[in-house]
């Protein structure tokens, strides 16, 4: 044995020789320099992405656009896991209930975070105290389109033509979706009948809605772009408070005279409770990192997302600011899953 180590072997005190205070701070110790390892080596497996959507939607392409690029940051495999239903409160409950290891992570967003939970007879978790928020990745407003073939082009002809007829059908990707609580703004803020079509995720109310079985559709905006240019759907109005740079030229419901009916989806990181700080330091980085790149910035903004970097702490009062607003409208407007 080294001298060094045999003169320290030498001078070491059992526990039980020590007074009670001394011996649980020297065990505190001795835990932290056991545990801190564990974190050191933290990603060493891959990490998994849950998406509360279907694959196809707005959150499931921001979430596989993330996993790319965590992968490359952490050096692990980062996957995407589509747990859908319940307005998102079936992927959400998955998270709540996982291990704060690092390793179960979640694409949030405004419809398992403020609508999902409140649309439920019982309430499953709750949206901010049941998760660990990690980062914020960007908002996106929702998009009001339209059949080419049904005789309405903006958001102002949905008012008159649900006066009209006396009621107007509206799709969304979902029960409790940010599509639905939309349209749920609409019919409460003009004051006609708008009756809710929901499908199980936006692909297949885009199906739908291109066929002419529904008239008008709801969500965000990410994943339409494409129907636009092609003349498959015809966009009435952005959400937001201004016009989106993705479609420059469809005004927002601002300029119809709608300001109640300003409403952006958010996207984040976010992971079950009681994650360790030094992951959560860690991931918030990668993705502050990741978002503030040209190449993702753009490539968000092609998706119709204006992407925005928080600290955790920051975005779990953005996270907590959006419940109060919207959870109110969602008990209000009696929608329940």
């Amino acid at each position: 044995m080294p001298s060094t180590l045999k003169h320290t072997a030498q001078n070491l005190v059992p526990l039980h020789a020590l007074p009670r205070r001394t011996a649980l701070k020297a065990l505190a110790a001795s835990a932290a320099t056991v545990a801190f390892p564990a974190f050191a080596a933290w990603p060493d497996k891959p990490i998994k992405i849950i998406v509360t959507f279907p694959a196809g939607g707005a959150s499931d392409i921001v979430a596989r656009v993330m996993a790319e690029q965590l992968g490359k940051k952490l050096g692990q495999a980062v996957v995407v896991d589509n747990r859908p239903g319940a307005g998102g409160s079936v992927g959400g409950l998955v998270v709540t209930q996982s291990p704060p290891d690092g390793y179960t992570l979640m694409l949030s967003n405004s419809t398992p975070i403020s609508i999902g939970p409140f649309a439920l007879e019982k309430q499953p978790y709750d949206p901010v105290e049941s998760f660990t928020h990690i980062a914020l990745i960007g908002n996106a407003p929702c998009v009001v389109m339209a059949n080419p073939q049904v005789p309405i082009r903006t958001i102002t002809d949905v008012e008159a033509q649900a006066r009209k007829l006396g009621r107007l059908d509206f799709a969304s990707g979902g029960p409790a979706s940010i599509g639905h609580i939309y349209g749920e703004l609409m019919k409460k803020t003009m004051g006609v009948n708008l009756t809710h079509i929901p499908y199980r995720g936006g692909a297949p109310m885009t199906t739908d809605l291109i066929a002419g079985v529904v008239p008008i559709g709801i969500d965000v905006l990410t994943a339409y772009v494409p129907y636009f240019k092609s003349g498959q759907l015809v966009p009435l109005a952005v959400t937001s408070a201004t016009r989106s740079p993705l479609v420059p030229e469809v005004p927002s419901v601002v300029e119809f005279g709608y300001r109640k009916l300003v409403l952006d989806n958010f996207f984040g990181l976010s992971g079950p409770a009681h994650m360790p700080a030094e992951v959560v330091a860690r991931l918030n980085s990668a993705c502050n990192e990741i978002l503030t790149t040209p190449d993702i910035k753009k490539k968000m903004l092609e998706l119709g997302i204006t992407t925005s970097t928080m600290s955790p702490a920051v975005f779990t009062n953005f996270v907590r600011d959006q419940v109060t607003a919207l959870a109110p409208t969602v008990k209000g407007a009696g929608v329940r899953l």
